[in-house]
């Protein structure tokens, strides 16, 4: 087979000109996108979209600024679920083939990582006045003086949310069951991470002098136990990522943390986790024990309606906000729930 005459063989007697410029395709562009295109194109409930809408009725973001943060946010979201779902040999996001089956797992990788860093451009947008360094007085406009520039606190989220991710996998594959408070402090960095560096931009970004911080922590746990407790329970979360995928995944979830320590002499759980089993059966099984013999899913409701209402009233001491205590409403599980009855309210 002859290539001679091949429009897209370089002029190497003249390569100079072309490595000054060497260019770049908008179809390369969307080649090395593609899973995450695909994971875009399927979105999920908008859930932090609608928290940052929120938050913004206390910190009065400017709109273009605003979008660029939801923009970014967005970004590390579905880039970080892509890894998410290659570390955790998921096989369903959303109710769809996970993109790593289609892609493959390298390509998959590189596209999530090209996402990081596409993210901290439009992060530019934001202002290079913050992120140069001026000072402790800063002078960006709106926005507090002093306030960290704003890839500094994009950096420090992510390296947050690689350590609790570090901390799940290292539990997830050395069987080793954490106790109640390391997995708070594990959801704060991995669940709590792209939520707070949202609010935090806002706040770089916003006259208001409150501090949001600790509200948005406080969410982050109660959303997450929330999670991990409709993953075993949920009919909706079955039928998007499969029956009880936290066991086939060997996670140490909030309730089968509590359920192996209410009683440690007892491997059964233990030993389920580490055959990441995908029967049915042995997933009843748990589920059963959880509910019936440890009681953790009572202990797991219990402890979200305290949160619940550590958030309300933490809303109700920074004056109010009607959108926000709407979507927690969404949200709760309510009194009348009964366990195996559970079924996803958004």
């Amino acid at each position: 087979m002859s290539f001679q005459g091949d429009v897209d063989v370089p002029d190497y007697a003249n390569l100079r000109q072309h490595v000054h410029n060497p260019g770049w395709s908008d179809a390369q562009e969307r080649i090395i996108l593609e899973p995450y295109t695909y994971i875009s194109t399927n979105p999920g409930k908008e859930i932090r979209s609608k928290l940052i809408a929120a938050f913004n009725l206390w910190l009065d973001v400017e709109p273009g600024d605003l979008e660029v943060i939801t923009k970014v946010v967005r970004m590390l979201h579905n880039a970080s679920l892509l890894m998410d779902d290659v570390e955790d040999s998921s096989e369903l996001r959303r109710g769809l083939p996970v993109a790593h089956t289609i892609y493959g797992i390298p390509q998959t990788i590189n596209t999530a990582n090209y996402v990081y860093f596409q993210a901290f451009q439009h992060l530019l947008e934001l202002g290079k006045d913050r992120l140069v360094g001026r000072g402790e007085s800063g002078s960006g406009g709106r926005g507090r003086g002093g306030e960290k520039d704003l890839v500094e606190v994009v950096n420090e989220e992510l390296l947050q949310l690689h350590r609790g991710q570090g901390m799940d996998l290292f539990w997830r594959d050395s069987l080793t069951c954490p106790t109640e408070k390391e997995y708070v402090d594990m959801v704060l960095g991995k669940a709590g991470g792209l939520l707070r560096l949202a609010v935090k931009l806002m706040m770089a970004k916003s006259d208001s002098k409150a501090n949001y911080v600790p509200l948005v922590n406080l969410i982050s746990i109660w959303f997450q136990i929330r999670d991990d407790y409709m993953n075993l329970s949920s009919t909706e979360y079955e039928s998007n990522k499969g029956y009880c995928e936290d066991l086939t995944e060997g996670k140490f979830s909030f309730p089968i943390v509590h359920g192996i320590r209410a009683d440690p002499s007892n491997r059964q759980i233990l030993n389920v986790l580490q055959k990441k089993t995908t029967l049915p059966s042995l997933k009843h099984h748990v589920v059963t024990y959880l509910q019936h013999t440890t009681h953790s899913f009572t202990y797991t409701r219990s402890v979200l309606k305290s949160l619940e209402g550590q958030i309300l009233e933490e809303i109700r001491e920074l004056g109010g906000n009607g959108m926000l205590e709407g979507v927690v409403a969404a949200l709760s599980l309510g009194e009348e729930v009964e366990e195996g009855g559970v079924e996803e309210p958004v």
